[in-house]
């Protein structure tokens, strides 16, 4: 790249930037935005500000759990891949993500991007559909966490090869075309497959079944590395980015029942189950398949874990955790080394551990709340309809971005730039 063409496009991101923060000046607090307000709970609220900091330690624990498997020449540029969604989303939730997701209902697939601009009318009195026991404005920010982690997740399966500029071209047209609608039709009361009786619990469709097709249709548009194997630059690192995945996904799946009740605590002792005996099945499967007993495998087993129990976590019982763990943990791990020996260059497996993960706990989900065990064919029916379109829309959603995206900002890095690292070529820093 020219650095003439190189420094243009920083140009415009720090003028976009520069814009946002001088618009925000013309729109002031509404004079009633944080005045007294009535029904709220104050162990509610202590509690979503808790698991609203749990979530967002994730972002930081997936740089960690991605960063450790790269090669140690990618490990700062991958690191940094998921740690800046932190602030592109962030700016973009304040200025019409949070409308696109929970504004007024359009048709039951977007927010009216009018009703919160700039965060107008997000503040201290509770809203009685969204969190009725604590500040809309702290539902927007538990919220916000989830709208963060998502493209983070993504980047797992373009790792080692791609632009940072067109990388965060990407999150942003992700983060607004593909992740909004699903959030609203998701979890918004008047949402096209909240209205139909589509039950996410905290995300396997929003986030991993979305995340992990927008990873399959990357990993395919990008092409294969120059080399696909080579030694994980620090396993540790894994363990660590797992642990505090785990950690934070109990705010992740108890903070989704945005009360400090009983649902919370069962979502909570779900997600540990599930997570603790989908590590165990992982590690064990490879022992039985002739291999040794790895730490990476047991932290990419307890992950799989957290994403399978996700969309049921509030509602399914410990022999169901236990099952949804377990299985869902054996299938993709067979996912995995599918996806080994096929052409597609996964790099860290997003797509064969969050997709599938994703897909398969909402289907269990269809199976046990309110589905087939219950003798409802079509609750089942519609959670297998609903995770095919999620799954179909942000594949070839993703691709036209992807295309879009590479249009504007070449994605793919040069053959030189990828022999020397992504560390040095896109950020002037080294790991070792």
């Amino acid at each position: 790249m020219e650095p003439s063409l190189h420094h243009h496009r920083w140009a415009i991101f720090f003028a976009f930037i520069i814009l946002i923060s001088i618009l925000g000046l013309f729109f002031p607090e509404l004079p009633d935005q944080w005045g007294d307000a009535k029904g709220i709970n104050a162990a509610d609220v202590a509690w979503m500000i808790s698991a609203s900091g749990l979530v967002m330690l994730m972002t930081p624990g997936l740089s960690f759990f991605y960063g450790g498997m790269v090669r140690a020449k990618n490990v700062i540029s991958t690191m940094l891949q998921s740690f800046i969604a932190l602030g592109v989303v962030t700016v973009i939730w304040y200025v019409v993500g949070f409308s696109l997701c929970f504004g007024d209902s359009l048709g039951g697939i977007i927010g009216d991007p009018r009703t919160y601009f700039m965060f107008q009318g997000v503040g201290s009195a509770p809203h009685p559909q969204l969190g009725a026991t604590i500040p809309f404005a702290l539902f927007a920010l538990f919220q916000l966490k989830f709208a963060i982690l998502t493209p983070a997740l993504i980047t797992g399966s373009f790792a080692e090869r791609v632009h940072f500029s067109g990388y965060m071209l990407f999150m942003v047209l992700f983060s607004l075309i593909i992740y909004a609608p699903l959030a609203h039709m998701t979890w918004h009361p008047d949402g096209l497959l909240n209205v139909w009786g589509i039950k996410d619990f905290a995300g396997g469709l929003v986030v991993h079944a979305s995340s992990g097709a927008a990873a399959l249709a990357g990993a395919i548009f990008f092409g294969r590395r120059k080399s696909k194997k080579h030694q994980p630059a620090n396993i540790p690192f894994v363990l660590l980015g797992a642990g505090l995945l785990w950690f934070g996904w109990f705010g992740f799946n108890g903070g989704s029942s945005l009360r400090a009740d009983a649902l919370a605590v069962r979502a909570f002792m779900m997600t540990g189950v599930a997570s603790g005996i989908a590590m165990l099945a992982w590690v064990f499967f490879d022992c039985v398949r002739g291999r040794k007993p790895s730490a990476i495998g047991a932290g990419v087993g307890a992950v799989v874990g957290l994403v399978a129990i996700t969309p049921s976590a509030g509602w399914v019982t410990t022999g169901q955790s236990l099952f949804i763990g377990c299985f869902t943990s054996i299938i993709c791990n067979i996912a995995v080394y599918w996806k080994d020996h096929s052409s597609i260059d996964d790099a860290l497996d997003v797509f064969p551990t969050h997709g599938i993960g994703g897909v398969i706990g909402t289907i269990f989900t269809g199976v046990f709340v309110g589905g087939l065990v219950a003798g409802n064919v079509d609750v089942f029916a519609k959670h297998v309809i609903a995770v095919t379109g999620v799954c179909l829309f942000s594949f070839f959603g993703s691709w036209i971005l992807y295309y879009l995206t590479n249009k504007m900002i070449p994605l793919r890095v040069s053959s030189e730039s990828e022999d020397i690292g992504l560390d040095e070529s896109q950020h002037s820093e080294k790991y070792l």
